[in-house]
């Protein structure tokens, strides 16, 4: 469940402006989302405590709750509403179209329709977003890069997650392209991960690349063990799988994003509308390699792509 929300009367008494911020995690997975977010709203004059106040909402990687909390926050009036995913972005639009939504997403805003237009938004929506599906395809030739004689690869989504389409179409157009037979597992809830893995195995895949859904960033670690123990080289896009003995990873630098994230709601709560601020494209892309998990899988990681890494882990 979510944080509860304070009793109403103290909102009242406080002068300070209240905002709504959905997260499709846990407090815990997303705690570096946060920890951007507040630097943005530093550096737009907003201490959170001091002339602010943060009411936080945790999906708990259940995206059907995210529509009650997001209607939720509608009904007490915060003064912003800040969604942190494609589905938190969805449920938030879907609960209003008056009370200003910045969103942070890794995909196409337009296409999603949360905005008219990248650069004039024209409603109560507007954020941040990522490379996201530029990024999925560059995972999959990482792998091929490391692992040249490997032709079967997995791809593991979650079903339930709005940019999982575009996440396999891109991903199966770069395999075409690679000359990969690429399989696509899925995992719901945490309990699929077993299976999936399991079902990894069966088809002697050679490499997985994993989605980028909050599921699998809320559970990063757990699947970083599961790549070891069942030896398979994989990447995701957050630097903690890598620092956790999965062999790569490569993403946006989501922090950042966030400290965007927290600089536009800054701006909305002066008063500038979302509809008069464009879109903002994060392009900052970080790569960690982990070499002893490359050691230990007998893989010899080029030199080209050492001096391409933000850090290698030794």
């Amino acid at each position: 469940m979510g944080v509860a929300w304070p009793l109403a009367a103290c909102a009242q008494q406080s002068s300070m402006p209240v905002i709504g911020y959905l997260g499709p995690g846990s407090a815990q997975s997303d705690a570096f989302r946060v920890t951007g977010f507040r630097q943005g709203l530093k550096e737009a004059g907003y201490v959170e405590g001091q002339n602010l106040t943060v009411e936080y909402r945790w999906a708990e990687d259940h995206h059907d709750r995210l529509p009650a909390m997001a209607a939720d926050m509608v009904r007490r009036q915060v003064a912003v509403i800040v969604a942190t995913s494609a589905s938190a972005s969805l449920a938030a639009k879907a609960a209003t179209t008056t009370l200003p939504i910045v969103f942070e997403t890794a995909g196409d805003p337009v296409k999603l329709g949360f905005v008219g237009s990248l650069s004039r938004p024209g409603g109560n929506l507007t954020g941040v977003t990522q490379l996201g599906e530029e990024e999925a395809p560059k995972r999959l030739e990482l792998l091929r890069e490391l692992l040249p004689t490997t032709h079967v690869m997995a791809l593991l989504v979650n079903p339930a997650d709005p940019l999982t389409e575009s996440q396999v179409r891109v991903s199966s157009a770069a395999a075409k392209t690679l000359g990969l037979e690429l399989h696509v597992l899925s995992a719901s809830i945490e309990r699929d991960f077993d299976a999936a893995f399991a079902r990894l195995m069966e088809l002697r895949a050679g490499g997985l690349t994993i989605g980028g859904a909050a599921l699998f960033t809320s559970h990063i670690e757990q699947l970083a063990a599961l790549t070891v123990q069942h030896r398979i080289p994989a990447v995701y896009q957050r630097r903690e799988f890598a620092a956790a003995g999965g062999l790569v990873s490569y993403g946006t630098d989501i922090a950042d994003t966030h400290r965007l994230v927290g600089i536009y709601t800054g701006r909305v709560l002066k008063g500038e509308k979302p509809a008069d601020l464009p879109v903002q494209q994060a392009t900052k892309v970080e790569l960690y390699i982990n070499l002893k998990t490359a050691k230990a899988l007998g893989i010899t990681v080029p030199i080209s792509l050492l001096g391409r890494a933000d850090e290698v882990i030794e």
